[in-house]
């Protein structure tokens, strides 16, 4: 994989999340110093729109049945949502995180390098939620374009992230049901629990 442009940049889309699900909102504009790419702007859209809504399906089975219940809601909808923004949008687009819970969201190489930088940028007292990187690399003679965007946790995410006292009531025991290899357990308010993942072919 050979890297042909690299922009590491405080996003101008803070997040809103939950779940890993996360809102837009303008603040800071990038540090590269090359002009940037159009398809940049797009793809800080793309990743923002699924986040919102799976926060509205899951307050919503939070309310009806409780942390718990949110949890087999958020496995079976999350990957809905993303398939649906995938169709309509011509990105592939996923999340991924050191501590999965999903099998399936275990990052790649180059996710996991980001997932790591990102770590280490929000420790050396970067805002976890204005964190992401854009670039273009060869695949297999391919150029594609990728982005990834932190999801820092907020305190809704807590009831199904947080650490062993924070867990909401049945969460443990349902967690064990339907992700018995679960590593997404243990953040602390503003830790970085993921990232959301686009990739294209450029054109």
């Amino acid at each position: 994989m050979n890297k042909s442009t690299v922009l590491l940049a405080a996003s101008l889309l803070p997040l809103l999340s939950a779940c890993n699900a996360l809102a837009p909102n303008t603040t800071q504009t990038s540090t590269a110093t090359a002009p940037e790419a159009a398809w940049i702007g797009e793809a800080r859209q793309v990743a923002g729109s699924v986040p919102p809504k799976l926060m509205a399906v899951l307050s919503a089975a939070i309310q009806q049945g409780g942390p718990a219940h949110a949890i087999g809601v958020c496995q079976s909808e999350a990957p809905k949502m993303a398939r649906a923004a995938s169709e309509a949008t011509g990105w592939q687009i996923r999340r991924v995180s050191l501590g999965n819970r999903n099998p399936k969201a275990v990052p790649d190489a180059w996710e996991r390098q980001t997932l790591e930088t990102f770590d280490r940028q929000q420790a050396a007292g970067a805002d976890g939620s204005r964190l992401e990187r854009a670039e273009v690399v060869t695949e297999n003679g391919q150029q594609v374009k990728r982005y990834m965007r932190a999801l820092p946790v907020q305190a809704a995410c807590l009831q199904c992230h947080g650490t062993a006292d924070q867990l909401g009531p049945g969460v443990a025991a349902r967690l064990s049901e339907l992700y018995p290899q679960d590593k997404g357990t243990g953040y602390l308010l503003g830790q970085i629990r993921g990232a959301m993942t686009l990739r294209q072919n450029l054109q």
